[in-house]
């Protein structure tokens, strides 16, 4: 088909909203489908299509639209904004990213073309630009049309994107109803389409399990479509439903996400004051604890302290949270478990008082700097970070946002943040799907006299907001207090467990004496706990032929190891010693797992 043919098959198509109103109507109950609609049949992209990406694509799309954005709009321009989106050999990714960022001269004129691109577009590309507009521009009146092309599978995330800050409520349910299909969270999200009240509250009050395992964005969207905040402020509030609140809480928090959906969340503020000023209600048990006290961590050193409190709001929170947390009521959930308790339920009872303990029982040392070993629930398997505070702020989450500070092993106990007269980069924290893929956060610290400074900063050039990542300048600290500050955070190890401590002491051994493993032609990696099971100490060991002899090169044959040593009983410093016995008197291939190397 030609360009020409294309162009007048497109125009005999009704918009795609019409599209979407029809569907809706045709409905026999009159409600929408679940899961949304798929798009019509459309004609073929433009030849090349994939071809132009990056600043390419930015100055093509900025070339072809540009100045209809600020003309006037007509349906002449609408014409012309699907005819040149026609012929322009931009994915339709690229085009709405770039239109995201196209500067507007004339808001109001491109709010009005977006607007009627929303309505009348008869394309996805076209209603793409609308939609993108809308995200920029939007008003109220705009919600109606951008329910309805959500509905959309394939414009369904732009149009949730831009109904977000207009109406969180339905956007949220949009979103759960786009993604969530598994058997955990599926009955809330259809209870919430048809509006069971009845079974909504059920599933709060009754699925505590389903929402532990929740990502952070579901989580956020979960309170969000169910008005959480407005659940609290009832008169009278179920405790089961003040601890899912925690729960969800906690979850928006966790850095096991591109972002920290927390700060996303408009009624995080309104909704942590809520559930704390009520957290009296909650029976003070193991459980309860466990959720307030990791609503605490994030308070004291997480994301949720970054939210836009009121002056000394946060500190309030805290505050009335320890009152609570260690009164004469409930000594008896952070009490040590009896002889028969498993290891999960050890390991819970251990974090609950060394956290309890850290967060209300000791105060903190004075000075800028401050680390603190800190995590949330262990039931969560959420990870252990030595979280960087200057001057009370936590630097990670407010600098970086994409994922956990660093783990005490590799900023205490391997000594990173040290300081020398040599200057050496430190990662601070990295993003949680890789470095390669979000980045990491980077600092040089060097010693200059009686001050330690980080300089040279090395970041994403964006935070996950979208908005440009800060300058950062040096950040001077006494040195005294600095090395004395190191020297306390790498005495505490209350935040370990006896898998974890073993793994730390061997690895503690095989830094004092490297010739353990490179009479083997091996180069120690790391040693700690299995993420998968806590309570198995894992060593990774990296195999070099030659490497005992300075002949290995970095880009010669290799073959990395994993020695796995469960739980036998014996406590960590026994089990760490045998371990490296075993290593000086074998060959440590000959016992561990070949996990990937060269062909």
């Amino acid at each position: 088909m030609s360009a020409q043919e294309e162009r007048r098959a497109l125009t005999s198509r009704p918009s795609l909203y019409a599209h979407v109103l029809g569907l809706l109507a045709a409905e026999p109950d009159g409600r929408p489908r679940a899961g949304g609609y798929p798009p019509p049949e459309e004609p073929s992209p433009p030849p090349g299509a994939e071809r132009l990406r990056g600043k390419k694509a930015f100055a093509a799309v900025r070339s072809a639209l540009g100045p209809l954005l600020s003309g006037p709009c007509t349906r002449a321009a609408v014409e012309a904004v699907e005819r040149r989106l026609a012929e322009l050999p931009v994915p339709v990714g690229a085009l709405v990213g770039a239109v995201l960022s196209l500067p507007l001269d004339d808001e109001s004129t491109a709010r009005a073309l977006g607007r009627r691109l929303v309505r009348t577009g008869r394309d996805s590309r076209s209603v793409s630009v609308g939609l993108a507009l809308m995200r920029r521009l939007g008003e109220p009146e705009d919600v109606p049309s951008l329910r309805t092309l959500s509905r959309l599978r394939n414009l369904a995330g732009l149009a949730v994107t831009a109904l977000e800050p207009l109406d969180p409520q339905t956007a949220a349910l949009r979103w759960l109803d786009d993604r969530i299909r598994g058997p955990e969270l599926r009955p809330l999200v259809d209870a919430l389409l048809t509006g069971a009240v009845a079974e909504v509250r059920a599933f709060l009050v009754g699925r505590a399990g389903d929402v532990r395992l929740v990502g952070p964005s579901p989580a956020r969207r979960i309170a969000e479509a169910v008005g959480l905040v407005g659940l609290l402020r009832a008169e009278r509030v179920d405790p089961r439903l003040l601890a899912q609140a925690g729960r969800l809480l906690v979850r928006m928090a966790s850095p096991r996400d591109y972002q920290a959906e927390i700060l996303c969340y408009g009624d995080a503020v309104e909704s942590c004051d809520a559930l704390v000023r009520r957290a009296t209600a909650l029976p003070p048990t193991v459980e309860h604890a466990a959720v307030l006290l990791s609503l605490a961590v994030d308070l004291h050193s997480g994301p949720t302290r970054l939210l836009p409190w009121r002056d000394g709001q946060c500190e309030q929170l805290l505050e009335a949270l320890g009152a609570l947390l260690t009164s004469p009521a409930w000594e008896g959930a952070f009490a040590e478990p009896g002889q028969d308790a498993t290891s999960a339920v050890r390991q819970r009872a251990a974090w609950l008082r060394y956290t309890s303990g850290l967060l209300f029982r000791t105060p903190g040392p004075p000075g800028r700097l401050r680390i603190a070993v800190l995590s949330r629930d262990p039931a969560d398997a959420e990870p252990v970070e030595a979280r960087v505070l200057v001057d009370g702020e936590p630097l990670v989450p407010a600098l970086f946002g994409r994922g956990a500070a660093e783990a005490p092993e590799y900023l205490l106990d391997r000594r990173a943040l040290w300081a020398t007269e040599e200057p050496h980069e430190v990662k601070l924290a990295e993003a949680w799907c890789s470095e390669g893929c979000c980045g990491a956060l980077r600092v040089t610290v060097v010693r200059e006299g009686d001050e330690v400074v980080w300089r040279d900063w090395q970041h994403p050039a964006r935070l996950p907001s979208g908005d440009p990542a800060p300058v950062l300048p040096a950040y001077r600290f006494d040195a005294a207090a600095y090395d004395a500050e190191l020297a306390r955070a790498s005495r505490s190890d209350g935040w370990s467990w006896p898998a974890r401590t073993a793994g730390r002491l061997i690895g503690a051994g095989l830094r004092e004496d490297p010739g353990l493993l490179a009479r083997w032609d091996a180069r120690f990696l790391h040693a700690g706990a299995d993420t998968r099971d806590p309570d198995t100490t894992v060593l990774w060991f990296l195999y070099r032929p030659g490497f005992s002899e300075g002949t290995a090169g970095e880009d010669g044959p290799w073959l990395q190891f994993v020695w796995r040593l469960p739980d036998d009983g014996a406590p960590p410093a026994e089990r760490a010693a045998a371990a490296l016995r075993r290593l000086a008197e074998e060959d440590p291939r000959a016992y561990a797992d070949c996990i990937a190397g060269s062909r």
